[in-house]
């Protein structure tokens, strides 16, 4: 996460991580706004390059080649994340309104979201066709229908609706590869039938007369059978009708045409054509919210009717950058003047292309070399960014501030002003009560008096036969989503309690915000708060106060009080380890290296994903699994890593233990980047422990190794159990959702040793 040094004064939001908001992030990462905070909010970490996915499709590009990792590119633009599906916009608040989270506000909003298939007005397409729109969930559809075919002992048929340059390229990249598969399994490719439906009486009908008939050779060549005049008007099970009654048999059907605005566009109030896209001016400013842009495939320019190509959504990055830009300095917007003749580098399946410009037209190998090497280069903007040290100075020209009204302009001085010390870093009484009376904590009978009242301390009743368990974490935000940093947090305080076999009672919450506007510092606030009091709720667990102030960078912690029963029946321990148990982990580690790599943007976007999921994951059930499996130590695996936690239990507990390396569950992607040298800032303390290790010159060349000293995050629980327990209690570990659940090895007697822990490699 990187700290910003200008107090947060207006927010950008952008929806959906198209080629425009690709492109307009990298272009703002070479020169930000100071003041100025970009979010983006997209369902998917990973998005897809368009041009280069025929090729993938013909097996010519592997999926990560087609793909933009729009976290690590967020990360380099100094922007938040945000992963969640957008279903609205409250435009009169000034909203984005989420799923899952809460909603996001904005001050200038742009939205780069494709387009959605309108299966629903084909009598049967939504339950029968395969959409290739929108293409970032076309990869998971199209591996199915691949494995469909290459399990299909008998002929296949294919049908693909939709005969532009899409459909067309899509019937000859499939036809190419599944012949290929279907070779590769000693059968007949010549039993693989592809069709190819066109509304029109021509294929390709935005392109010229030369590049019309060689694809239609080509698809001739091929023995691609292709129906003119052919408007698919119903799909059943294993069968097309077109309007003029015709019927098809086909095993596949897949859907490249009909494409509108998604649904909740509708909605927004927001000017839509026909299609439900987004009509939008020459500034891709929309006609009918100056606050609120659009580009690429969703956007519809009032008097420049667009071909849905990725050409225009990639020209139309830069202009989007430079307005939003100039749309928070109050400037003059620019221009966007779409190009009348498009290059289109068509490939034909193989290695193979046609180019059409106009009524230029060519076709060869070499055609498909340059419209390789062109999107390789694209690609490689995204793929090759500069180390964050080596990030151009961020830095906005002389004389440009973003323009305040004057019911602001008092608090932006404010904000900006040198900030006082001591109480004067307090965030102020009216900011902080607003935050919170957006959130709702649970109620417990036991809080006697917490958070809804207005006294500096709560106070707790402690029923009879209990007693209490207390803890405390605090940490500094490593992502810059507020929201997920509030569950996360809250998780990892809660984890101490749950270790123990302790029921969360209540937690006070000591936080700190950077500084910026109220209205901005508020939003903040009440987003971490949000995510924090869902995982505390989720646990049972009351939050009644807390503290919070101002500093430069986020974070978040918790004193949490736990009960447990006075007799400490259902205690665990770290000096509960006896001879013969084994050990179990019951999430998997590596998740400082992961957000090492992630900082310096070496990590991939869905390494990180995997790890927030974890991180989210309560240990609240895995405890009462364990205890009921007879665990009476355990521990969670925080800042001291595996191996400092365990010398914390085999210590006390009077033990040595055994761990074999081969069976530590790892987190994707730790294994690589521990491997490339890439460890927490936390790391070399905690190799100060590895002279608790026996075997250790054996072990240093197994990859897991730097692993042991990993500082965890919202961790799993390491516990000794029974070793007859130990097959029935990781069924039910993974029952319960901890997939990765378990056992790394085993207690032994103490031995004569100083060094308490054998290593297996």
């Amino acid at each position: 996460m990187q700290a910003t040094a200008s107090p947060i004064l207006r927010d950008i939001v952008l929806i959906g991580g198209g080629h425009s908001h690709a492109v307009a992030l990298r272009m703002w990462a070479m020169k930000p706004v100071p003041g100025a905070r970009l979010t983006l909010i997209c369902t998917d970490t990973e998005t897809p390059y368009s041009g280069m996915l025929p090729g993938f499709i013909a097996g010519h590009y592997s999926c990560e080649d087609i793909h933009i990792d729009v976290r690590r590119l967020a990360e380099f633009a100094g922007a938040r994340y945000y992963r969640d599906e957008v279903i609205g916009i409250d435009r009169a608040e000034r909203r984005v309104i989420c799923r899952e989270r809460p909603p996001v506000a904005y001050d200038l909003l742009s939205i780069n979201i494709g387009s959605t298939p309108r299966l629903a007005r084909v009598v049967g397409a939504n339950a029968h066709a395969v959409p290739v729109k929108p293409i970032r969930q076309f990869g998971e559809r199209w591996r199915a229908l691949l494995e469909r075919v290459r399990q299909h002992a008998g002929g296949t048929t294919v049908a693909v609706v939709g005969a532009g340059a899409g459909g067309v390229e899509m019937a000859l990249a499939m036809h190419y590869r599944l012949r290929r598969e279907i070779r590769a399994r000693g059968r007949d490719p010549d039993r693989l039938a592809v069709h190819l439906f066109s509304a029109s009486a021509d294929i390709l009908p935005t392109h010229n007369r030369a590049v019309r008939r060689a694809f239609e050779g080509v698809l001739a060549e091929r023995g691609i059978a292709v129906h003119r005049d052919a408007e698919v008007v119903e799909v059943a099970p294993g069968l097309l009708r077109t309007r003029r009654g015709e019927t098809v048999a086909a095993d596949e059907i897949v859907w490249v045409t009909q494409a509108g605005g998604a649904a909740w566009l509708a909605d927004t109030g927001l000017a839509l054509d026909e299609a439900g896209f987004i009509r939008v001016t020459d500034s891709l400013r929309t006609e009918t919210d100056p606050r609120i842009f659009a580009a690429g495939d969703c956007a519809a320019m009032v008097g420049h009717p667009l071909e849905k190509a990725g050409v225009f959504a990639v020209r139309m990055g830069p202009v989007l950058a430079e307005n939003l830009r100039r749309a928070l300095l109050d400037h003059p917007l620019k221009t966007y003047n779409p190009q009348r003749r498009w290059l289109a580098l068509i490939s034909t399946g193989d290695r193979h292309a046609i180019a059409s410009r106009g009524a230029l037209f060519a076709r060869g190998d070499w055609v498909w070399r340059w419209k390789d090497r062109i999107d390789r280069r694209f690609m490689a903007r995204f793929d090759d960014l500069p180390a964050m040290n080596e990030t151009p100075a961020r830095a906005t020209p002389a004389g440009e501030a973003i323009p305040l009204e004057v019911t602001e302009r008092t608090q932006a001085i404010s904000a900006l002003a040198m900030r006082c010390g001591g109480c004067g870093a307090k965030v102020g009484a009216s900011v902080l009560s607003r935050a919170l009376a957006r959130v709702t904590p649970i109620q417990r009978d036991d809080v006697l008096i917490g958070l809804a009242d207005p006294d500096d301390a709560a106070v707790l009743r402690v029923p009879p036969g209990k007693a209490v368990a207390q803890t405390v974490d605090f940490f500094r935000a490593f992502i810059d989503d507020p929201w997920l940093f509030g569950r996360i947090a809250a998780n990892h305080a809660l984890g101490d309690v749950f270790a123990m076999g302790a029921e969360a009672q209540s937690a006070t919450a000591i936080a700190t915000v950077p500084p910026g506007l109220e209205a901005k510092v508020e939003d903040t606030l009440f987003q971490m708060m949000s995510g924090a009091v869902a995982v505390l709720n989720e646990a049972g667990c009351a939050l009644v106060g807390g503290h919070t102030g101002e500093g430069r960078e986020l974070a978040l912690g918790f004193a949490v009080n736990g009960l447990i029963d006075e007799n400490l029946a259902g205690l665990m321990t770290k000096a509960g380890l006896r001879p013969g148990d084994a050990l179990i982990l019951t999430k998997p580690i590596g998740t400082g290296t992961l957000f090492a790599a992630h900082a310096r943007l070496a990590a991939k976007g869905r390494w990180i994903d995997a790890a927030l999921e974890s991180m989210q994951v309560s240990n609240r059930a895995a405890a009462a699994c364990l205890i009921a499996h007879g665990a009476r130590a355990c521990t969670d695996l925080t800042g001291f890593g595996l191996l400092g936690h365990l010398v914390e239990m085999t210590r006390p507990s009077g033990v040595d233990a055994e761990l074999e390396l081969d069976a530590l569950p790892l987190l994707d992607g730790a294994r690589e980047t521990a491997a490339a040298g890439i460890l927490s800032s936390l790391q070399p303390a905690n190799t100060r422990l590895r002279r608790a290790l026996r075997n250790q010159e054996a072990a240093l060349s197994h990859p897991v190794y730097p692993l042991l000293f990993d500082p965890q995050t919202a961790g799993g629980l390491l516990a000794g159990v029974p070793a007859d327990q130990v097959e029935s209690c990781l069924a039910e570990l993974r029952r319960l959702g901890y997939v990765h659940a378990a056992a790394i090895g085993r207690v032994l007697a103490q031995g004569e040793s100083l060094a308490p822990i054998l290593l297996l490699p």
